[in-house]
């Protein structure tokens, strides 16, 4: 019988057997996990209506646009082509990958690719597509990680290190341990991120200075080849922006030369910090903010929050058996988390601030801590915060108590009670200091430091930050113009940093409402030009782009 593997390992090495096994198929795809049949569908249509909108604005920027999987290859190519319409000078580079954990035989990728370059060339000349496995790269011989400068190598040695925590929702692992998958993932996820690396310098370097792009356009910014897409750009000195989507469906999240998963909202801040709320702001933010405690969709966020609905502060606190003693609220971001991975401030990651802080309370039977399991890790596969918990504190204090992802109480409920709270960086830090909660903050988070939260710097300040709260909780309640600030701050956190955007990630049934056609139209442009136009502009200056009239504010 004849090995498969094999066979295709020889075939891998021999040109023109790739590409003419695929003829010999009849260019379909090799998985459903990367097919681009429905995009290739659509390509001609899209094509007739960007070039004919492109002869109706001026010549715009150089962008390069860089994407990978399936999913993100078929978004950036659809934003492409609106930029391309839009008067931009457009080239995608991809990588056709359909899984980021696993390596395709050299057969099958060689396949993969030709089928890939097939399907996206049909756009060509409008906008250039570059499959980076295309781009000849030399290495002199050297190791192709150590053959890159040594900013590239410290900056693809962290994505790696953060694609393995993300991949896997673990936060420390042995790089050397062979035998454990974690490693394993590491050393591959480096393997391919050095790859992607090379060959986009490499395609860089090839152009000329009138040639080379003006900005780099990629998801995320932080994790896989998308993240070591934003690493380059920041090397070699080119404006990046880098997009994410989040909960609410016709918005994006859009970030200047920083990764977006950062949420970094400082302009944004310092441009409407001193901006009162009308009446209608404040209607939308109280609405979002019941719907959150309610455990109901409000408009267009699709996420629900909680799954057990509110039943009131003195129920929980029967459930729970809780006395008359302070309650302090630890709400725990799931463990490997985007929002937690590479947002330390004191500790060296979530795990070791959660261990030290019960740690903490287990000497401290004047208080009631209840740590609260993130409800998200219902649908997660990694180590849980209860395991930390358990582990850290074998024999529960009673005082201490323990609210598991599954069990039925609303966190709000929880915070009703709540004389402090404790977070690492999830947004229920925020909303209890709405509440009027006094809250520690222990990582990165954007609504850090933004005046009506308590943000040690270190592990000292931490604990005597924490001492004296217990002193006297009732003395660190917020005033009312910290609780104020803290609701104009999530109005402008839910409402002005998402930006208004006709296609989500999973974007089919949204062609509907907003085809190509539409987005560009003069309509589709009154609702949607800024945000394309903050997707290249070399500004990093949001507060310009809303005093020049090109971000504007915008309700739900």
């Amino acid at each position: 019988m004849i090995d498969k593997t094999a066979l295709k390992r020889v075939l891998g090495e021999l040109p023109l057997t790739a590409e003419l096994y695929l003829l010999l198929r009849q260019r379909r795809p090799l998985s459903k996990s990367f097919s681009l049949q429905r995009l290739g569908k659509y390509l001609p249509e899209w094509q007739t209506t960007a070039q004919a909108s492109a002869a109706c604005f001026p010549p715009g920027h150089r962008v390069l646009i860089f994407n990978t999987l399936r999913y993100w290859i078929e978004h950036g190519m659809l934003l492409s082509l609106a930029l391309a319409g839009l008067g931009h000078q457009v080239t995608l580079a991809y990588l056709p990958y359909a899984n980021w954990r696993k390596q395709l035989n050299r057969f099958d990728m060689r396949q993969q690719n030709v089928y890939a370059r097939g399907v996206l060339g049909q756009v060509n000349p409008l906008v250039k597509t570059v499959s980076l496995l295309d781009v000849k790269v030399e290495t002199d011989g050297k190791d192709p990680l150590t053959s890159l400068p040594p900013p590239m190598q410290e900056a693809i040695s962290q994505v790696s290190l953060r694609d393995t925590q993300y991949t896997l929702q673990i936060e420390d692992f042995d790089h050397q341990d062979e035998a454990s998958a974690a490693a394993r993932l590491y050393h591959f996820r480096l393997k391919r991120n050095t790859q992607a690396a090379q060959a986009l310098l490499a395609h860089i370097w090839s152009m000329s200075k009138d040639t080379r792009p003006e900005v780099l356009v990629t998801p995320n910014g932080s994790i896989l080849e998308m993240g070591v897409a934003y690493q380059v750009a920041r090397y070699l000195d080119i404006p990046a922006a880098t997009y994410e989507f989040g909960e609410q469906r016709g918005r994006i999240w859009i970030a200047q030369n920083d990764e977006v998963m950062h949420q970094n909202t400082d302009a944004l801040w310092r441009a409407y910090r001193d901006i009162p709320l009308t009446d209608s702001q404040w209607e939308q933010v109280r609405a979002l903010y019941e719907s959150r405690q309610s455990a109901s969709l409000w408009r267009n966020f699709a996420r629900l929050w909680q799954e057990a609905p509110s039943q009131g502060g003195e129920h929980v606190r029967s459930v729970l058996g809780l006395g008359s003693r302070p309650v302090v609220l630890l709400a725990a971001n799931v463990i490997g988390d985007s929002l937690t991975l590479g947002r330390q401030v004191f500790s060296s990651n979530m795990t070791a601030w959660l261990q030290r802080t019960v740690q903490f309370f287990a000497s401290r039977p004047d208080v009631q801590l209840v740590v609260r399991v993130h409800p998200g890790e219902r649908f997660t596969k990694g180590p849980s915060v209860a395991e930390v918990v358990q582990r850290t504190l074998p024999a529960m204090p009673e005082h201490i108590h323990l609210v598991a992802a599954s069990d039925p109480i609303n966190t709000y409920d929880l915070a009703a009670i709540a004389d402090l709270g404790l977070v690492y960086t999830t947004t229920v830090g925020m909303e209890m200091a709405m509440a009027g909660v006094p809250v520690i903050v222990a990582g990165q988070t954007h609504y850090r430091e933004r005046g009506f939260t308590l943000d040690p710097d270190s592990w000292e300040a931490f604990e005597a930050t924490l001492g004296k709260a217990l002193a006297s909780p009732q003395d660190c309640r917020l005033t009312q113009e910290q609780v104020e600030l803290a609701w104009r701050y999530a109005y402008r956190f839910f409402f002005d940093y998402p930006l208004p955007f006709p296609w989500h990630l999973h974007f089919w049934d949204e062609l509907k409402t907003w085809p190509l056609e539409r987005v560009l139209s003069e309509n589709g442009q009154a609702e949607f030009g800024a945000s394309f136009e903050y997707l290249v502009c070399n500004s990093s200056n949001r507060k310009k782009l809303m005093d020049d009239g090109l971000i504007f504010e915008h309700s739900t």
